[in-house]
């Protein structure tokens, strides 16, 4: 029997938002000071392959919403040696503009998502304008095209998609978001995406202010803790201290890339 590899994990930092800390929490922030937020890419090595979690957002994009575009996301991919022609699978968290964009970026590749972000995205709740702000009419309609193009893959709920790499069904920030599961030296980590936005939404036990349904994204965190190794071991979705507890990705690779696998500054 092969032995499960250990997976190389990389948060790869592509645009950014100044805001203040009353948008990051659901009810508001009593002391509503600047609280910016980070926006990611992630890959994931391991066993002779590369997977991406997640494609953000483009120029067009950051111009209609108002967000800092450092780099696009192919860019800072290129740098880390990945090659998006290459890819074969991307998994993505949920479909808001921000993690499901760049459409022509990979190609190649098959998309993960679950079921039930898929209903969502296309069914009656697009009606209402409240829940769908945070789509896009276009991303939704590339998956729908690659869905008849033969590269969808769709996941009911918690599954395996390689060895010590697994999709887990989470909820709360939109009906089918997922967060995934991966087998590191140091242990089991898990990119939360939206699940959790900050380390706050966790360590304060807050929700963030973007939320379908309060009680499961709460219940969420509770998830996130069980299936890693540690609270240490959860990377929040867009909290620019990850770019300060986790060393560069490599040399030159400063501010762009961080080495998730390693183990995190103290």
């Amino acid at each position: 029997m092969a032995e499960t590899p250990l997976y190389e994990v990389y948060a790869v930092k592509y645009a950014r938002h100044e805001r203040r800390a009353s948008a990051n929490f659901l009810g508001g922030d009593p002391h509503d000071g600047p609280m910016p937020i980070d926006y990611f890419v992630w890959a994931i090595r391991g066993g002779g392959k590369t997977w991406i979690l997640d494609t953000g957002f483009d120029a067009e994009q950051a111009e209609k919403r108002k967000r800092q575009l450092i780099r696009p996301p192919g860019e800072g991919l290129k740098r880390l040696g990945i090659d998006p022609l290459a890819v074969e699978d991307v998994l993505i968290s949920h479909m808001h503009y921000d993690h499901a964009g760049n459409h022509a970026l990979f190609p190649n590749a098959r998309y993960h998502l679950q079921d039930r972000e898929m209903q969502y995205c296309t069914g009656r709740a697009m009606c209402h304008r409240a829940l769908r702000s945070s789509f896009e009419p276009g991303d939704v309609a590339a998956m729908v095209r690659r869905l008849f193009a033969g590269r969808v893959v769709f996941h009911d709920g918690d599954a395996e998609v390689a060895p010590g790499l697994s999709v887990h069904f989470i909820g709360g920030h939109t009906a089918g978001l997922q967060s995934l599961r991966v087998l590191t030296r140091r242990g089991w980590l898990v990119l939360a995406a939206d699940a959790a936005h900050l380390y706050a939404n966790l360590e304060e036990q807050r929700p963030y202010a973007t939320v379908l349904d309060v009680a499961a994204m709460m219940e969420g965190h509770r998830t996130l803790g069980k299936l890693a190794s540690s609270p240490a071991h959860i990377i929040p979705g867009h909290d620019p201290l990850v770019m300060e507890r986790y060393p560069a990705a490599a040399s030159g690779l400063e501010g762009i890339a961080v080495r998730l696998d390693a183990d995190p500054r103290s």
